[in-house]
């Protein structure tokens, strides 16, 4: 295993946005967090990367160069989570528009590199193993061939392969992708679902998707939240099967999400300004 949580929760007020959650992650496993619409599933990616600190419960972290040793993050910030091997994406697009996509993977890399993150008076061309591993990384991707282009002349699918690129640097352990199909059209979802499976073997993956198609397509597991609970937690047969599953889908889905995919879990608690999904 390379994460846990334990009794997990996260209260906005009068509102539970994730309620005790208790689970855990193994090394080399693909598993799709999925859910209605304000179920959690953001609140808790945001947990276990430190963007938001928990009302109650724990979280622990097995990096690869600790031999296997469970560190408590619960209270860690971003940047410590990522430093350990904890990387996320987000759902919305997240790169520097202005500059290459080679450049975007380059000062990802440079960022997860501790020792000389913040030398700011050598010469960037100086570190060739920065761009060596960035340019690794578009290969696998397959973004190499844009390289020099500026990322914002990229399609909307290549921005989104781009920011798994970008999560890749650094070679985390446990790698977070929210809604990564999002936006992408229904001819580049495949190269997307790919990128990612190619990912899994090497790496932990958590994503949140609204794709059922992709999530039964690719997932080891599925990891169901409603209402910040985990009704369930199996595999793809046995969640496609639930009567719990199934409820909460017709409860927390019109037919419009159904036949779109939500790209958005963001729900905010009344009265609170912050989000809850």
């Amino acid at each position: 295993m390379v994460l846990w949580t334990s009794n997990l929760t996260k209260e906005f007020g009068g509102i539970t946005a994730v309620d005790g959650v208790d689970f855990s992650l193994e090394q080399g496993e693909l598993c799709s967090v999925i859910g209605p619409n304000g179920a959690g599933k953001t609140t808790f990616f945001n947990l276990l990367t430190g963007v938001l600190e928990p009302t109650r419960g724990t979280i622990e972290f097995a990096a690869a160069d600790r031999d296997g040793e469970r560190v408590d993050i619960t209270d860690a910030p971003p940047h410590e989570t990522a430093l350990l091997g904890l990387h996320r994406s987000y759902q919305i697009t997240n790169v520097f528009p202005t500059v290459s996509v080679l450049e975007n993977v380059r000062v990802a890399v440079q960022a997860h590199r501790g020792n000389d993150s913040w030398q700011f008076w050598r010469n960037v061309n100086a570190f060739d193993d920065h761009y060596a591993e960035a340019e690794s990384i578009l290969e696998r991707i397959g973004l190499a061939e844009y390289a020099d282009r500026t990322a914002q002349n990229l399609s909307h699918g290549e921005k989104r392969n781009l920011e798994i690129g970008i999560a890749l640097a650094g070679d985390p352990d446990v790698l977070l992708l929210d809604e990564p199909t999002a936006g992408v059209s229904s001819e580049d979802v495949g190269q997307v679902t790919a990128i990612i499976e190619d990912v899994a073997a090497d790496h932990a993956v958590m994503l949140i998707e609204h794709n059922m198609d992709v999530v039964m397509g690719i997932s080891d597991r599925i990891a169901v939240l409603n209402r910040g609970e985990l009704i369930a937690d199996g595999e793809p047969e046995t969640i496609r099967e639930s009567e719990a599953v199934q409820r909460a889908y017709l409860g927390g889905y019109d037919g419009d999400d159904a036949q779109t995919g939500a790209d958005d879990d963001s729900d905010s608690a009344p009265g609170t300004g912050v989000t809850a999904g």
